[in-house]
């Protein structure tokens, strides 16, 4: 009998099951369940994005692509990127297209790490950026961020956090799962900083596009002297509700790029030829319908977070994404039990905060990237629940 336990990675076996998927297994298979869970646009893609898919089938394009992509995707995001961003690029060594930016992060960690090695990241944070450092045998130490800084990362607490072993730093703004902005004088400060303790950056801005305060999107990356230390990392899943098509990439410095098509090439070769040229047509024309879906979460938003504070979850207003990050504190209950009792009682599904790190206790992370109707079934089931917790 095969002895699973000397034949099995310890490095992966040890990894924690993702918090997200752990608690989704619960709901699997039961029927008449409201999700605030999956993060994911609830809009299907737009149809001309579509089309150019169907386009490029039809054409017979079913073949491999360079490693480095499509010349006229790279070429397309460059602009894109120029123009949105504020960072040039050169397309023919400076940007690699991905199977979404989780393989991006993972190539590029592969890429920046040794064992032994740490790198920060905020916390609430994404619940794959600890496992993907933990795989290269670096060491991933998060920052922890609260709601007194509505959960934008401190840099007086980031700098208090390097050590002699720091080499790389994570930043994910818009946040997934608080919806947290960093303003422009927050990333200049962190920016001096990682200048100073010669830190590089791994920027994931994935849900740049949806932001709702009406201020221009900063990136780490178009800072001065940030360029050469920072690797912007975006994709279309988000904005362009392309999430099945797994297109994402990654801007920066040609060495690390060169480095990243090495692995790239061995693992996972390019992405779909057909998700490259739907991604051209969504860069070129997908402007219109990108601002009426973020124009829609928008007035989800305001609407879920009003319903919130008035059941006495306290939540601020997150600045973007389509997450929102209430409190559950007054209630007596972990994260955890909350989330549990109100899938039974109410079935209503939302992720307990800790499943994106120890500081998320006491917060459910909601997404409202669902349709207006089932959101206010929702809150009208969350609120009557609240009601029950709250009664004598």
């Amino acid at each position: 009998m095969m002895d699973w336990n000397n034949s099995l990675s310890r490095q992966v076996a040890g990894l924690p099951r993702s918090g997200i998927r752990e608690f989704f297994d619960l709901v699997i298979g039961s029927k008449g369940i409201i999700s605030l869970g999956v993060g994911e646009p609830d809009f299907v893609t737009p149809w001309n994005i579509r089309e150019a898919a169907i386009f490029s089938l039809e054409k017979g394009h079913t073949t491999y692509t360079s490693n480095y992509g499509l010349e006229s995707l790279r070429r397309a995001i460059a602009v894109y990127v120029r123009d949105f961003f504020h960072v040039e690029y050169d397309p023919l060594c400076e940007i690699l297209p991905t199977v979404g930016v989780s393989q991006a992060i993972d190539l590029a960690l592969r890429c920046l790490l040794n064992p032994g090695d740490e790198v920060l990241y905020h916390e609430p944070g994404y619940v794959s950026y600890a496992p993907t450092v933990a795989l290269t045998y670096a060491v991933a130490r998060p920052v922890e961020t609260s709601i007194d800084d509505l959960f934008a990362l401190s840099p007086e607490k980031l700098e208090a956090a390097i050590t002699p072993k720091t080499k790389v730093l994570m930043l994910n703004f818009p946040t997934n799962p608080t919806g947290s902005i960093a303003p422009r004088e927050t990333l200049e400060k962190i920016a001096e900083i990682c200048k100073k303790h010669d830190i590089f950056v791994l920027t994931d801005e994935i849900y740049s596009e949806l932001r709702y305060d009406g201020v221009p999107h900063t990136s780490i990356a178009s800072l001065p002297g940030m360029k050469e230390r920072t690797l912007l990392l975006h994709g279309f899943s988000k904005a362009f509700a392309m999430t099945g098509m797994r297109l994402g990439y990654a801007c920066g410095p040609r060495e690390l790029i060169d480095m990243m098509v090495k692995i790239h090439s061995y693992t996972m070769i390019c992405p779909s030829i057909t998700s490259q040229e739907a991604g051209i047509e969504a860069l070129q024309h997908g402007r219109q319908a990108m601002e009426e879906m973020r124009d829609s979460y928008h007035v989800r938003r305001d609407y879920i977070v009003g319903r919130f504070n008035d059941m006495g979850m306290d939540c601020h207003l997150p600045g973007g994404a389509f997450y929102t990050f209430p409190s559950v504190k007054r209630f007596g209950l972990s994260s955890r039990e909350f989330s549990l009792r109100l899938l039974k009682e109410e079935k209503v599904a939302a992720v307990p905060g800790t499943a994106f790190g120890a500081c998320g206790e006491g917060y459910l992370r909601c997404c409202y990237a669902t349709s207006y109707d089932l959101l206010e079934q929702a809150c009208d089931k969350m609120a009557r629940f609240c009601d029950h917790l709250s009664a004598p």
